[in-house]
């Protein structure tokens, strides 16, 4: 699925109950909380669909008080980070990437793990890629919340039958 589409499907979906829209072009990703005049808006980086996915995880994470905080009130240390920051970073991002994993599988886009931290030698990038997995597999098994079963359904009506189909090869060690 294309990041247009992506946009579309959220919007349409979306945009009128949760008060919220997804727009892509940006130079750097931004949440803005919505106000009396506007409703919120997520912005993803230039045309990339996993952008798209990776900020609309953020959105489906963030609880109702961080939703209302300029990019969810989180600290970010452009990079590159040493690895005490690197650690924070991460903390915040294993569970968000976990998700974008599972919405990336359900809209059909290629997932890419990201230490967002170019020009600095991650220390173990296997590491990370087997927390962000374990997060994916620890949402496939409990209940997905409102906002974020109804992402999933505005991506593709059928993305039970998809995760559902993940359990199954997980079970069977596939």
């Amino acid at each position: 699925m294309r990041h247009d589409e992506i946009a579309r499907r959220f919007n349409a979906a979306l945009a009128r109950s949760s008060r919220t829209v997804v727009i892509g072009g940006a130079a750097e990703p931004l949440y803005l909380p919505p106000t009396n005049a506007r409703p919120a808006i997520i912005r993803y980086t230039r045309d990339y669909a996993q952008s798209a996915l990776h900020e609309i995880a953020h959105w489906c994470c963030a609880g109702s008080n961080r939703r209302k905080l300029v990019d969810y009130g989180y600290w970010y240390q452009p990079p590159p980070r040493g690895p005490a920051e690197q650690a924070r970073f991460e903390a915040v991002e294993v569970p968000v990437q976990g998700l974008e994993l599972l919405l990336a599988l359900v809209a059909g886009v290629r997932f890419h793990v990201s230490a967002d931290n170019p020009g600095a030698a991650c220390e173990d990038l296997p590491a990370l890629e087997r927390r962000i997995l374990a997060s994916a597999r620890q949402r496939l098994d409990g209940p997905f919340g409102a906002r974020t079963a109804a992402v999933f359904r505005a991506l593709d009506p059928e993305w039970r039958d998809i995760l559902n189909g993940l359990r199954c090869e997980a079970a069977y060690g596939a």
